[in-house]
């Protein structure tokens, strides 16, 4: 019996030695050379691994960066230009500057502008009451006000208003990831170009129903009537489906379009405000 349990043992021993010298000789042979460039790369990220950038997180950035060759194709959101500036270096490339990014709430749905129609009585979230029915407003394409985007933001960014039932971003702490554009089940949320000292220029709204049906659910839609398209003169405004859109990237911050604007769906933000003119006393 003793013998049997030794020669056990043995051929168990022998076995796990020969599978494992089996394993040493396929890893070596399908062993992958990683650029050690790749470490260098991922020591300059933020390491938010956020996704913004369109990879799982900062490693598979820093692999795509090395691997392509250039960085016309690649941004981190989160560092911005100035780790595109460190990455560039570690890689010995040029890098182009871009404008900086800001999430834009796209909608003026308030509590005040659009008032409820219905109650949501189930889960608080977002995509779920998307997918039961289209709100608790008659404006089928307006925020929900559940704060999916809320949670999504790892950097606390955005927070709900208690009196509009809209969501806020902070600017200061945006760092333009994408992450609440993803949430957003409406698509209300959009990333703009920041715009010179944080001054731009944008429709609050996303109702595509005409202009009779979008006012009537909501005083501050947009009802596609045009007039902002016609007195812009650098042709940055389009009309399509009911609803003005503006290209942040032909827009001259003229605020024409703001005046123009009938219902107000038109904003313009971070504008200096005119001084108030006083009346001289007679």
């Amino acid at each position: 019996m003793s013998n049997i349990i030794i020669w056990t043992i043995v051929v168990l021993f022998g076995l796990g030695v020969i599978l494992s010298m089996v394993l040493y000789l396929v890893a070596n042979k399908f062993k992958v050379q990683e650029d050690p460039r790749i470490d260098e790369v991922e020591k300059v990220m933020p390491g938010a691994n956020c996704g913004g950038c369109g990879f799982a997180g900062c490693r598979a950035f820093a692999a795509s960066c090395v691997e392509a060759g250039n960085l016309d194709n690649n941004f981190c959101p989160v560092g911005g230009n100035d780790t595109m500036k460190k990455v560039a270096a570690v890689l010995g490339l040029e890098v182009k500057e871009k404008a900086p990014m800001v999430a834009v709430v796209r909608c003026n749905g308030s509590c005040q502008n659009r008032p409820r129609t219905s109650e949501y009585d189930g889960y608080r979230s977002c995509k779920v009451e998307s997918m039961l029915y289209k709100g608790e407003t008659d404006c089928a394409f307006g925020c929900l006000g559940c704060g999916d985007c809320v949670g999504a933001c790892a950097f606390g960014a955005l927070s709900m208003d208690e009196q509009t039932g809209l969501p806020v971003v902070d600017e200061s702490k945006c760092t333009s990831c994408g992450a609440c554009v993803k949430a957003c089940p409406k698509g209300i949320i959009e990333l703009r170009r920041k715009g010179p000292r944080g001054m731009r220029v944008f429709v609050s709204c996303v109702n595509k129903e005409k202009g009779g049906v979008a006012r009537k659910a909501c005083t501050a839609a947009c009802i596609g009537c045009g007039k902002c398209a016609k007195v812009c003169a650098q042709e940055a405004i389009t009309v399509a489906d009911n609803l003005a859109y503006i290209d942040f990237e032909k827009c001259k911050l003229c605020k024409k379009c703001v005046e123009e604007c009938p219902t107000g769906a038109i904003h313009a933000v971070n504008f200096p405000q005119k001084p108030k003119v006083q009346k001289e006393e007679e």
